[in-house]
């Protein structure tokens, strides 16, 4: 009869054959991470968990999506896959992993439950959440669910996540502001241990234009960062907020303050610094603005590269460059919709010569299926027209009414002509394909900077 050595006896067996220095530390290794020394946090991460240590696996596969590199991502996967028998916030992690997938088949949001329900069930609370959230993208992969019941259910339990998750159903269904006290009730109480509430309080003082409760919530959300209770990353959501002219009276001079306060240790917020800047020209000029841009570009951040881009494609601050514009939107385009779609127009629009129309077929296509709905709006024109491709008015069908929502005189003239120049005989495989296309996608894409907090929440 075979027997598989265990972990400890891994463990001796490396003692033995190395001595005392140089062994695996999983506190070091934690320490390492705390201090920035990523180099020496994964060499002790990956050899425990070549030793078979599935928290040290979990560790190693954590720093792998940090990275936000898609290569790494798909490390990080096989990682926790590796794990998952083991340890069931390694299931947690793979299901949270494969929920932000943007093209999951059925079959793999199926998993993804799965992964999230059994580890939820195994005492990860974190599993809640995302569990949620696709059960609210996709019902019509989990038509037995009862999704409000359930959340009733959890909260009666006492679960935190589960009121997050409320207020989440709050947002998808369109309801948000007519339970803003709820919201504040919700998060006032829990706001200690879910740091994603001063993201939603900040929206609903905002919305309320609470001034005074916002500015003591704002010092408390500082006060925690400065302590290194609230990473930066929420931080820089809520300066979201305090920007954004669509939920209240914005307080741009305030969020550029809190940006610039985190930007040092958080790359990203250079980034939202410049499209704050770009937003709101009177914080400052043009070259402060790209100073701001290139911070971001030297951390490797997706998003410095679509908003570069973006600046070419437009013209407006710098000189007008297609060929730079596509340079930059290509870097960015593997994580960012908004430059599949510009990456799209470029082509569509033969502004580096000719029309490819090829290549705007896919990166529009890809940036309508991650929620841009300009690219439908685009496509739907692209099949009408014909433009650099055979007119198909079945497809031209399917991208007009998937474009509605766009809620503009141009999308709706187009959605309605197409209706009516759409052959009877063809109307039954359109719709069909209409169908098919809206269950692909999901119902709830997280867009804006609150639902993706609540993703990393």
């Amino acid at each position: 009869m075979a027997h598989h050595a265990t972990p400890v006896l891994l463990l001796a067996a490396a003692i033995a054959l190395a001595g005392c220095a140089g062994l695996p530390d999983e506190r070091l290794a934690r320490e390492a991470l705390k201090r920035g020394d990523s180099t020496t946090a994964e060499q002790n991460f990956r050899q425990l968990a070549d030793l078979g240590y599935a928290d040290a696996a979990v560790g190693l596969a954590d720093m792998q999506v940090a990275s936000g590199d898609p290569e790494q991502l798909q490390k990080a996967e096989q990682t926790y896959r590796q794990a998952m028998d083991q340890s069931p916030r390694a299931k947690a992690r793979l299901g949270k992993l494969l929920a932000r997938k943007t093209a999951l088949s059925q079959a793999e949001r199926r998993e993804t439950a799965q992964l999230l329900e059994e580890s939820f069930e195994a005492g990860e609370e974190s599993s809640l959440l995302p569990l949620v959230m696709l059960y609210l993208q996709y019902p019509q992969d989990f038509p037995s669910v009862n999704v409000p019941a359930r959340i009733a259910k959890w909260r009666a339990e006492g679960h935190i996540q589960a009121d997050l998750a409320q207020i989440l159903v709050y947002r998808t269904q369109g309801t948000y502001d007519q339970h803003l006290g709820e919201i504040e009730q919700i998060c006032a109480r829990n706001l200690a241990v879910a740091d994603v509430c001063y993201v939603e309080l900040a929206t609903v003082y905002q919305k309320q234009g609470n001034a005074e409760a916002q500015q003591k919530l704002l010092d408390q959300l500082m006060a925690g960062y400065k302590a290194g209770r609230i990473p930066a990353q929420r931080v820089e959501s809520v300066a979201q907020v305090l920007a954004d002219a669509d939920i209240g009276k914005p307080d741009e001079g305030k969020a550029q303050e809190m940006l610039e306060a985190v930007a040092p240790t958080y790359p990203a917020a250079w980034v939202s610094l410049a499209k704050l800047l770009y937003e709101y020209p009177g914080q400052g000029d043009t070259e402060q603005m790209l100073g701001y841009l290139e911070k971001g570009r030297a951390a490797s951040q997706p998003r410095a590269e679509l908003l570069l881009g973006r600046f070419y494609y437009e013209g407006k601050l710098v000189p007008l460059d297609p060929k730079k514009a596509e340079e930059h939107l290509l870097k960015a385009a593997p994580t960012e919709p908004t430059a599949n779609y510009l990456l799209g127009q470029i082509y569509l629009r033969g502004y580096l010569g000719d029309i490819a129309p090829d290549k705007a077929l896919e990166h529009l296509l890809s940036a309508a299926r991650n929620g841009q709905i300009n690219a439908d709006f685009a496509l739907g024109q692209m099949y009408a027209q014909g433009k650099g491709i055979q007119p198909n008015l079945v497809n031209a069908y399917v991208f007009s009414q998937l474009a509605l929502p766009k809620n503009t005189p141009q999308a709706l003239e187009l959605a309605q002509r197409v209706d009516q120049q759409l052959p009877p005989a063809e109307r039954a495989r359109a719709e069909q394909l209409l169908r098919e296309e809206r269950a692909a996608r999901g119902a709830a894409a997280p867009g804006t900077p609150q639902m993706q907090a609540m993703q990393t929440q």
